[in-house]
């Protein structure tokens, strides 16, 4: 069984920078698309960020492109989003989303639980 577990979140005065990490535990064999989403307060969860084959494409929402970097680590099982210049609007909590394969052959489709970006001065 594939489980993700995200870290990284918190508290940022406006321009700071987080880096979100979401690592996949489990008999992983490889990721081969992710996604950063996040839901603000009273608002409905929207896609951020998103990586396919393996990291080698990606697409972001208009409001976070040139601040925002997904990428995918293959080797330590883990996709990451290095989020700069944060704004109060990016205040969220975000959820990482993977789909892969395990090393049984068989594909998965996993959320992590969550973890909250506030952006405060």
């Amino acid at each position: 069984q594939v489980q993700l577990v995200e870290s990284g979140g918190g508290l940022v005065r406006p321009g700071g920078s987080l880096r979100l990490s979401c690592v996949a535990s489990g008999t992983v064999f490889s990721i081969n698309d992710a996604g950063w989403y996040r839901q603000g307060p009273g608002k409905q969860r929207e896609l951020v960020a998103h990586s396919t084959r393996g990291g080698a494409s990606t697409t972001y929402v208009d409001s976070v492109k040139g601040r925002f970097t997904i990428s995918t680590d293959n080797a330590k099982k883990a996709v990451y989003l290095q989020m700069t210049n944060l704004k109060p609007e990016d205040t969220a909590v975000y959820y990482c989303n993977a789909q892969g394969m395990t090393r049984t052959l068989i594909e998965f489709n996993v959320w992590g639980q969550g973890t909250q970006v506030t952006v405060s001065s």
